[in-house]
């Protein structure tokens, strides 16, 4: 009893400097617009965050869900609104840095109309082969496909998503020639991959996780600098011989560009302390995730090289939206 009053005590102590540095800001809920549907990557991880935050901050964090146009409908609509930090989004590789290249039409610039509270966290992407191929390396891989230009599929989860890029940037790098296969999600993705009906795919660590425990899916090279934990057992695409294939699915925090630095000061300093309770990271590693956090300044640094990084690959790769 008396260590659960003391760390209720801390908890209250440390959630002072957010309200003082604002002037009791935020007196509202706060409205955490996430671009995609319920039940996804990007809602799973927002539903963390909010969690985590709203007793740092005082008052409730609600989740939106505003899905549409790869995640430009979401994004947009934080763009819009009133710089008060009242309304917020969680941000992705795709929504954020993508589809800037992307869309031709895209009404905002992130560099411009939008604010960085902070980063949240990043999974890698992972490569895995349909059950039927033979192959159980990434050496034996890319040997049949040099062997069969043209002759192996990739599925994604359509033009432009993460899983889609991935695989680009692998050929880009390897000088490889595969044909993509386009799907509506990851779902319907995994299961043409489980059906072998497309040779291989680069998807989200989390979602193919189960797939590879159970030995459905067989994995060959994780896109990132180090192994992860979840799969110490797979080497990175860089160790199998391939330099530059690291892509993450990643997640930021997002505020309109003109919210007041105060109150931006406060969102950022919550965020930061959001993601360092071991709880709130031990919800991420489940995920097959590490947690990022960081500074505005630091995680609109990252943003800004992410933004011209994908954009090189969707010009060369001559990516096009549906």
């Amino acid at each position: 009893m008396a260590q659960g009053f003391g760390r209720r005590a801390a908890f209250a102590l440390g959630m002072a400097p957010f309200a003082a540095g604002a002037q009791g800001f935020p007196d509202r809920p706060v409205k955490l617009i996430v671009p995609f549907p319920p039940g996804g990557p990007v809602d799973a991880a927002a539903r963390i965050v909010a969690q985590a935050l709203a007793p740092l901050l005082g008052q409730q964090v609600v989740v939106d869900n505003r899905s549409g146009a790869g995640g430009s409908v979401g994004i947009d609509a934080v763009a819009k609104a009133a710089p008060d930090g009242l309304t917020l989004a969680l941000g992705s590789t795709g929504a954020v840095a993508v589809n800037v290249s992307l869309i031709p039409t895209l009404s905002y610039d992130p560099r411009r109309d939008l604010a960085a509270v902070g980063m949240v966290s990043g999974v890698p992407s992972l490569l895995v082969v349909r059950p039927g191929l033979p192959v159980r390396d990434m050496a034996r891989l890319l040997a049949l496909v040099r062997q069969k230009p043209g002759g192996l599929t990739f599925a994604s989860t359509g033009p432009g998503g993460t899983p889609h890029l991935a695989s680009e940037l692998l050929k880009l790098r390897a000088g490889l020639d595969i044909v993509h296969v386009a799907y509506r999600g990851a779902a319907p993705a995994i299961t043409a991959l489980l059906g072998n009906e497309v040779d291989m795919a680069f998807l989200d660590l989390s979602v193919l996780l189960p797939h590879v425990r159970d030995g459905a899916l067989r994995p060959l090279a994780l896109a990132a600098a180090a192994r992860a934990p979840a799969l110490p057992e797979v080497p990175t695409v860089a160790e199998a011989g391939i330099a530059g294939v690291e892509v993450e699915n990643w997640y930021a925090v997002m505020a309109p560009a003109r919210i007041p630095a105060d109150r931006l000061a406060v969102l950022s300093a919550a965020l930061r302390d959001a993601l360092a309770q071991p709880e709130t990271a031990a919800r991420f590693t489940a995920q097959g995730a590490r947690v990022i956090g960081g500074t505005p300044a630091e995680a609109a640094a990252f943003i800004a090289a992410e933004i011209d990084r994908w954009g090189e690959v969707v010009r060369r790769a001559d990516i096009r939206p549906d």
